[in-house]
């Protein structure tokens, strides 16, 4: 009779759970009994480990053997314990010494050969086997880049099981060829990942990159939408850009994210940490530090839009732009079930995932950019006349955007036709990126100051009892904006996020409260009305 015990690590979203892998081998008819409520694929590690330990060249046990994984309450999935249970079938066997796995946690799947698979996940595991306290882990050698991002943690990357085998026996380490699979496949076949081929149903990078192609300053005339993605990057407001076919609504939103500051240590991991789960961290750079991108195309579902998906829910379009940009482009054309399930992880910054199995939560905390034309031919204009759809059909495309949604909207700006003169002009271009950018950062440093010992960090975040209470605007700042209230033609959330808005632009010009040509600014950024103040932020430091 042999006992071993090793642990493994099993993913409820972005959380992780140590599981105990127990082995026990008795007397009996040769048999190999896995519980502890696996699924279908680590049901199926009995046929991989058993194969993986004998062209391992070890011997596989002619008895009774039961694995049991620990907490049973607790839904097992995925083939990242095979190399768990294959070590702990090992130790019971006698062939490592069980009081060597006791403390140590393996993720990695296991190939019929032997050799050690990368799996999903594995920043996120490593994390939850750290804050319970262990401070060893085996993993795929190609995920110990990943893997040693956590501090404290010992990272042991192996290519192979033999290579495992003789480490935890003290035995001379065999030489194995290195993995040419690399990382595992996304799970989302809809994303386009760098150095992967191009798919269908969702396009942009998935996970983040530095775009140094992008410059603002390509962007030809737009002063109001310049001010509100610099206005959105500085304060992490959402934004919407509603405009004709050409206006330069597309351009804006891929040049917003690198206005955006680098992602603090913690913030990468939250990210590196989603983009693990989904399978999408670029090739030798295990860890993000710039804000990702995310552009779903109009035809994805809401489970692509928000997370789910058949089984184990998975990530996202809103997690994976989690402290980026999710941008999305003719926002009418989707559908409106998809669009409306938004709501949810604005408000709370997560997404929440009910399944008969459990609950899964994902972060989300992003910022929105929706881009939108005036009706489906683009062409509709209160001073042309060049559109040919109907009034009904303008009306049915304009309604697909709910209330409920562009109320959650703090910015809200008309992208012009860019005429002939502005096109052809020289020495016209804006403002550079870099330029913007140092702006962005300096007023998000202010902010940050000004909410020191809060837990909010961007003044989108605050709510608006703390803001009303906490932070005022200069004596009379606010009049106008509580009149648009009176008329109707703002909400009492509306109202919140024109202070929201107010604040950043105080931030942007160096102000220390807002005053009434801040607030005017962020009330013409909200209702479109034209308030008489300058456009551009420039103009107003």
């Amino acid at each position: 009779m042999g006992f071993a015990r090793t642990c493994s690590v099993t993913l409820v979203g972005v959380e992780g759970v140590v599981v105990e892998v127990q082995a026990d081998l008795e007397p009996g008819i040769a048999a190999f009994t896995l519980v502890g409520l696996p699924d279908k694929s680590l049901t199926e590690s009995r046929d991989r480990v058993r194969a993986a330990v004998v062209n391992a060249g070890a011997a596989w046990p002619q008895k009774k053997l039961t694995v049991g994984l620990s907490p049973a309450s607790v839904p097992k999935s995925g083939s990242g314990f095979d190399l768990a249970v294959a070590a702990a079938v090992l130790g019971a066997a006698e062939r490592i010494d069980p009081r060597v796995l006791a403390d140590i946690v393996m993720i990695g799947e296991l190939g019929l050969d032997g050799r050690v698979r990368p799996v999903r996940g594995i920043l996120p595991a490593v994390l939850a086997a750290a804050d319970a306290g262990y401070e060893q882990v085996v993993v795929p050698e190609c995920a110990a880049a990943e893997a040693a991002l956590v501090p404290g943690v010992s990272v042991l990357g192996v290519r192979s099981l033999r290579q495992l085998i003789a480490v935890l026996a003290d035995e001379p380490v065999p030489e194995e060829e290195p993995d040419e699979q690399g990382r595992p496949e996304p799970l989302l076949a809809g994303l386009r990942v760098p150095g992967a081929g191009a798919a269908t149903g969702m396009h942009g990078t998935g996970a983040a990159q530095q775009d140094h192609g992008h410059d603002l300053a390509d962007v030809v005339g737009q002063t109001s939408a310049r001010t509100a993605v610099e206005v959105a990057a500085a304060g992490g407001h959402h934004v919407f850009l509603e405009g004709p076919p050409g206006a330069g609504k597309t351009m804006l939103a891929e040049r917003l994210p690198a206005l955006l500051p680098r992602l603090g240590r913690t913030e990468s991991l939250e990210v590196t940490a989603v983009h693990s789960v989904a399978g999408l961290l670029p090739a030798g750079k295990p860890l993000i530090d710039v804000a990702p991108y995310c552009a779903p195309h109009h035809s994805a579902t809401m489970q692509a839009l928000v997370g789910g998906g058949a089984g184990v829910a998975r990530p996202g379009a809103v997690s994976l732009s989690h402290r980026g940009i999710l941008f999305l482009d003719e926002t009418p054309e989707f559908s409106s079930r998809a669009l409306d399930a938004l709501r949810q992880p604005l408000e709370a910054g997560q997404v929440v995932i009910a399944r008969s199995a459990g609950v899964v939560r994902f972060p989300a905390k992003f910022l929105m950019v929706l881009a939108a034309n005036p009706c489906p031919c683009g062409r509709f204009s209160q001073t042309d006349d060049f559109c040919e759809c109907p009034p009904s059909v303008i009306r049915r495309y304009q309604a697909r955007l709910s209330g409920p949604l562009l109320d959650r909207v703090d910015l809200r700006v008309t992208v012009d036709r860019v005429t002939r003169t502005e096109l052809t002009a020289c020495g016209t271009r804006g403002e550079a990126t870099a330029t913007v950018a140092a702006r962005v950062l300096a007023a998000r440093e202010r902010s940050a100051a000004r909410l020191t010992g809060t837990p909010w960090r961007t003044n989108s975040e605050i709510p608006g009892r703390e803001l009303r209470s906490r932070w005022h605007a200069v004596s009379g700042a606010m009049d106008e904006a509580e009149r648009t209230l009176e008329r109707g033609v703002l909400t009492a959330r509306g109202l919140d996020r024109v202070l929201r808005v107010a604040w950043t632009v105080a931030d942007l010009v160096g102000h220390d409260r807002p005053d009434a040509t801040d607030v005017a600014l962020a009330l013409q950024l909200r209702t479109g009305v034209p308030r008489g103040v300058p456009m551009a932020i420039g103009a107003l430091t």
